[in-house]
């Protein structure tokens, strides 16, 4: 069986007319996504996720002087740790005397979780990904 090949050669679109339509749009919008990158990137770094992780275990506010032994590192460094966090808005503190005290804020991961997570309910997905 032989297939017939015509063979053209190549020719330029012109200027600012794209070569293809894309196939998939975001459906995360540039506000969200900046959101969702600051809490990521806050995240990123594994002393962090341990941190977070201990304080979304914790019961309640944690002071930095509790979490210090935990890690390998001195106090000055866990705190930058808690301020990137806090900056991302991933945890907050209550300072008591010259302490500060640690907790992760209520729905601060949601958003992550929820873009994360199926893309749609699971009982009508069409996508096959839910």
């Amino acid at each position: 069986m032989s297939v017939d090949l015509a063979l053209e050669p190549k020719t330029k679109r012109p200027t600012g007319e794209p070569c293809c339509e894309p196939v998939v749009y975001p459906d995360v919008e540039r506000e969200q996504a900046e959101r969702i990158a600051t809490v990521a990137k806050a995240l990123g770094d594994p002393i962090r996720l341990q941190l977070v992780d201990v304080l979304r275990k914790h019961a309640g506010k944690v002071c930095v002087c509790e979490l210090v032994p935990l890690f390998d590192l001195s106090q000055p460094t866990v705190s930058h740790h808690l301020k990137v966090l806090r900056e991302a808005g991933i945890v907050a503190s209550e300072r008591q005397g010259l302490w500060a005290y640690y907790y992760v804020v209520p729905g601060a991961l949601e958003e992550v979780a929820a873009w994360l997570g199926p893309c749609c309910p699971p009982e009508s997905c069409g996508c096959g990904k839910g």
